[in-house]
């Protein structure tokens, strides 16, 4: 990257030594911990420092899939990819990759790539980061569902919608009209833990403030999962202001969110 902005090759420097380090450390501290359980066994390996940049891009070519924990490994992203290479919108568990493509990021991973690495390794960093990418997929129907019930059981029309104030862009997970004068204004809200109190409900007071500074007449809802019901009460005298009109907690499961839903519409007066 140039005018003084980082790439991810400088990332991965800036780091190296620490992460030597503590490689290092938790290899030692593994075997001392676990050493009455430690076995040697013979397991397939894949040797990196044998292969030129042009082999690994024709593995990739050929095995698409191999691609994932290649970047896992490496520690790399697709927006590493995005912001150092120019190839958008890479899909890395189901990539579709130029020839051209493949080389460029073959000869980018390589210096990245350790001399060797164990198949079963590769195989379960995969696994970790595909569940981790499942979960949050999971996470994210949440916040559909609670739109489609807006949309089922309100009788009017919401969307997301991105809105102006004071200068800054600001977006609402479910609005109604989803075109011009915003009537409805619904923040969906996902806090897994305790420690993001205090940032997700600041960030809710201050997009409803937001929205009525653009427009006075609209009214404000939330939408809240968290997990911890004796606690609940606690967000709610966070969250006491003016600005917010109407606020409903619910759960994974759909009546949870259809009650809730239900709750917020009439709070609301639809």
């Amino acid at each position: 990257m140039s005018d003084g902005y980082g790439s991810h090759g400088e990332y991965m420097n800036w780091v190296k030594a620490d992460a030597d380090l503590r490689q290092q450390a938790v290899e030692d501290a593994l075997r001392t911990a676990f050493s009455s359980f430690v076995e040697k066994r013979e397991v397939d390996v894949i040797v990196f420092s044998s292969m030129t940049a042009l082999e690994l891009a024709e593995a990739i070519i050929a095995h698409p899939v191999v691609l994932k924990p290649l970047l896992a490994a490496c520690n790399v992203a697709a927006r590493a990819i995005e912001r150092d290479l120019s190839i958008k919108n890479l899909n890395t568990y189901r990539p579709r990759l130029s020839e051209d493509e493949a080389r460029v990021i073959a000869g980018y991973l390589r210096p990245f790539l350790p001399p060797s690495l164990e198949i079963p390794a590769l195989t379960q960093t995969d696994r970790v980061a595909f569940v981790d990418k499942e979960i949050r997929k999971l996470k994210g129907r949440w916040e559909k569902h609670v739109r489609q019930s807006l949309n089922r059981f309100g009788g009017l029309e919401f969307r997301k919608l991105m809105f102006e104030a004071e200068g800054e862009q600001f977006e609402l997970d479910a609005t109604s009209p989803p075109l011009g004068e915003v009537r409805i204004g619904i923040d969906i809200k996902r806090i897994e833990a305790r420690r993001d109190i205090h940032k997700r409900c600041d960030e809710i007071v201050s997009k409803a403030a937001k929205l009525k500074s653009s427009f006075p007449a609209a009214k404000f809802g939330a939408v809240i999962y968290y997990p911890f019901i004796d606690e609940h009460v606690n967000i709610q005298n966070r969250l006491r202001s003016e600005d917010i009109d109407c606020l409903v907690f619910a759960s994974q499961a759909t009546e949870s969110i259809d009650n809730a839903v239900r709750m917020l519409l009439a709070g609301l007066g639809i």
